[in-house]
């Protein structure tokens, strides 16, 4: 079992910034990915970031590529979304996902945060 905290949404202006955050515990086997995906009404969520926190590689969508940065804090469990330059079409749900694999999430075969909303006006 894997337990995802989330925090950090909220609403803003276009340009500016918000730091989402997931704290992790459980089953370190199962979250050996780590990401973030987004989810806006009517769509299936897609993955946004991207990072295996043990190799340290991410990878982005690329509307988010230079705009968003992924991390993961190894001493606090934490993985991070840092995202800059926000544009309304950002807003939506974001989930922090955790899997053994990327496909595992995107195929629903992992553990998810409870979701946090992000809203950017222009």
């Amino acid at each position: 079992q894997v337990q995802l905290t989330e925090s950090g949404g909220g609403s803003v202006q276009a340009g500016g910034s918000l730091k989402l955050s997931c704290v992790a515990s459980g089953d370190s086997a199962s979250r050996k990915y780590m990401g973030w995906f987004r989810q806006v009404p009517g769509n299936q969520r897609e993955a946004v970031a991207n990072m295996y926190p043990f190799l340290g590689t991410t990878t982005y969508t690329n509307s988010v590529k230079g705009r968003f940065t992924i991390t993961y804090d190894n001493a606090l469990n934490t993985l991070y979304l840092q995202m800059n330059s926000l544009k309304p079409e950002d807003t939506g749900m974001y989930y922090c996902a955790a899997a053994r694999t990327l496909s595992d999430a995107t195929r629903g075969r992992g553990y998810w945060g409870q979701g946090t909303q992000v809203t950017v006006s222009s």
